[in-house]
């Protein structure tokens, strides 16, 4: 077995929030539900996939909103949250009201680029503005600016009996020390580091270097990252699925599903060139050695595994249930408390 390093202190989950488009009402009660199972096994954070135009959670701001008042612990986030659809000062007012209802729990987590799908969504998230939209790293920054409390607008002050203010408000102090940057290259770890941003580092990364080790392309990002910022948190997510307590049956969905999605592992796609992660499977005893073993995993002490897409509720409870109490303590981690 490879040497065990570091224990892994956080240990957090991903979920897309699937839902039936004729009927989305139990997919998100569901996705709440699975939040609170989470919470109960001392699991220290649930993140939300977003997704836009899909039967998946397309606003998981609100969605957060919820949980607020339905955990009391648990760290909440998105990861990630894709800029380009969103205008920078309204949504840090949206995360800013969501942080102070979860009082100081709120983890955002965002990326750059233009839009999926923007030749076919442009008429109608831009009509006017399209061709001089900036998607570029500094929509993040006027995000950070405006979360830190920089000023947002030139007047403050009273007129009549409205009161206003030159900052976002409510402002929730800590927050902007809590946003997260989801990059998939050399080029976006380092410039999340040197802007001070914590580095999330997901199951797909570009292909750089003419290597096609995954693990070995995720390592150098997260090398990367820590020589401009040491001091900032790295995040590492895969798909893993322990199968200590599922069924026979559930083991045969579980393969069939790594199965489909393991030819693209180690060729690069598309014109990003983008490789995607081998998504482990097995008991936790399995698993654990081989996230040992992983270049990346060595270099992080915390974790937001992806729950796979389109399963059971009842899938979710046994995943979530083995990572929290056979997983987990393989790794060094023990549940949340406080």
């Amino acid at each position: 077995m490879p040497v065990e390093g570091v224990a892994l202190r956080r240990m957090g989950f991903l979920t897309i929030g699937s839902f039936d488009p004729a009927d989305p009402g139990p997919g998100h009660e569901t996705t709440l539900q699975v939040v609170e199972l989470g919470e109960r096994l001392g699991l220290d954070s649930a993140w939300l996939r977003h997704r836009h135009l899909q039967p998946g959670i397309s606003s998981p701001v609100a969605v957060l909103a919820a949980l607020t008042q339905r955990t009391s612990r648990i760290h909440l986030g998105t990861a990630v949250t894709p800029l380009g659809w969103e205008n920078p000062l309204r949504l840090a007012e949206d995360l800013a009201t969501v942080d102070v209802l979860a009082h100081g729990r709120l983890n955002p987590g965002v990326s750059v680029g233009p839009p999926m799908q923007w030749e076919h969504v442009k008429g109608s998230l831009y009509p006017d503005t399209a061709d001089v939209e900036d998607f570029s790293y500094e929509r993040v920054l006027r995000l950070h600016r405006f979360l830190r409390g920089d000023r947002a607008s030139d007047f403050a002050g009273t007129q009549g009996i409205e009161v206003f203010s030159d900052r976002v408000e409510p402002h929730s102090p800590g927050l902007a020390d809590r946003l997260w940057y989801g990059g998939a290259s050399l080029r976006s770890a380092q410039w999340a580091g040197s802007q001070g941003l914590n580095l999330l580092a997901s199951s797909v990364v570009r292909a750089e270097g003419g290597s096609t080790d995954f693990a070995q392309v995720q390592a150098s990002h997260l090398r990367g990252f820590a020589e401009l910022n040491p001091t900032g948190r790295t995040s590492q997510g895969l798909v893993v699925i322990p199968t200590d307590s599922a069924t026979p049956e559930q083991v045969g969905k579980y393969r069939a599903y790594v199965d489909s999605r393991s030819a693209r592992v180690g060729v690069p796609q598309g014109p990003g060139q983008l490789l995607f992660a081998q998504d482990l499977l097995g008991s936790s005893a399995e698993l654990a050695e081989r996230l040992w073993a992983d270049a990346g995993f060595q270099l992080v002490d915390e974790v937001v595994f992806a729950l796979p897409f389109g399963f059971e509720h009842e899938d979710y409870v046994q995943i979530l249930t083995d990572m929290a109490t056979h997983l987990g303590p393989r790794l060094g981690w023990a549940p949340a408390t406080a």
